[in-house]
């Protein structure tokens, strides 16, 4: 299922929680020791590097950051040219032009980058750039700071050489014409209006980095920033240990700091796939109205071990490795 489906079917799942509970409850446990035991043997998860790892069904993405790995270069350089590829896809809502604008009709981008050594650069609410993921590398390499945000970021971005343009396209514009005839801002479960697709690559040389860019909450209020920009939210990295990286609902991201968890529990001894499903168990315990909303996450260790989990599902993700481009449908917690 693509990622525009990402907010719609969990909305219908709890209608038949009530039905056969009592006939569940007796092999519902064995049933679900035998699905995580499949679930962490399939060969997604087996170790393999170099290798590419991003959320959603892209595998454009994911096939120029293999092609950026195959040339020798580093995972930094896979990860900023593999996230490019949808920011300059206009049919792609979610992300770079043609991005859905927030309620005032604007379109704001936000994007985050982390290398092997730890540095960060981002950019929040930037305007008129099609590649945020690219300032937000320049930002990290040509300023002494982490984040620019608004303005300052795109005049940042203009000063360095790229070139405005309008990023509402005549879909989205259309779009947003005809939610303003109600202007209800309800997001759905699996009809998604907010997305995001983050990278991570593992390069020859066994470092990590990690890119994050987003068009965010769709007919948001003016300035909101989700998680996807903010580091130890929506993207962690550390060389060590591994990366993570988040997409759903970005609130729910920044409040549990997701990404960061993720890389710690790994640095613990959880696998990937552990610290994923941890991370989400701990969305679901803050939040009572969990079933209202979606977050998923996708991890990846230094040997290059992969894992994914959501709270509904149909989030899905992309491995490139072994010369193989491969999507798959990641496990969910409410069943």
């Amino acid at each position: 299922m693509k990622r525009r489906k990402f907010i719609q079917s969990a909305a219908l799942t709890g209608l038949g929680l009530t039905v056969g509970t009592a006939f569940a409850a007796c092999t519902d446990t064995q049933e679900q020791e035998k699905k995580n035991k499949s679930a962490t043997s399939n060969s997604n998860m087996e170790p393999s590097t170099p290798m590419v790892i991003a959320t959603w069904n892209v595998p454009n993405a994911t096939t120029k950051a293999w092609e950026v790995l195959q040339e020798g270069k580093s995972a930094l350089d896979a990860v900023e040219q593999g996230v490019m590829v949808e920011e300059a896809d206009e049919k792609n809502q979610s992300v770079g032009k043609g991005g859905l604008p927030d309620r005032d009709g604007n379109v704001t981008l936000d994007a985050c980058i982390m290398n092997k050594d730890g540095n960060y650069g981002a950019v929040v609410c930037i305007e008129n750039i099609k590649h945020p993921i690219a300032v937000a590398r320049k930002v990290m390499e040509n300023t002494p700071h982490v984040l620019l945000a608004g303005n300052g970021a795109k005049q940042f971005a203009i000063e360095s050489g790229f070139t405005p343009e309008d990023l509402l396209t005549e879909s989205s514009k259309k779009a947003w014409e005809e939610w303003k005839i109600k202007s209800e801002y309800k997001p759905i479960i699996n009809i998604e209006n907010h997305d995001t697709i983050g990278m991570l690559a593992i390069d020859k040389n066994g470092d990590i980095s990690g890119a994050c860019t987003t068009s965010g909450l769709a007919y948001k209020m003016q300035g909101r920033v989700g998680d996807s920009a903010i580091i130890g939210s929506g993207l962690f990295v550390d060389n060590e240990v591994g990366g993570a990286t988040a997409t759903g609902m970005g609130e729910e991201v920044l409040k549990t700091v997701g990404s960061f968890l993720i890389v710690e529990l790994m640095r613990q001894g959880k696998s990937p796939q552990e610290a994923c499903e941890e991370a989400v168990k701990r969305v679901v315990k803050k939040s009572p109205n969990y079933k209202d909303f979606q977050v998923g996450y996708i991890a990846v260790n230094k040997k290059g071990e992969t894992g994914a989990y959501c709270i509904h599902e149909w989030f899905n993700y992309t491995v490139y490795k072994n010369n193989e481009n491969k999507n798959y449908k990641s496990d969910f917690y409410n069943k």
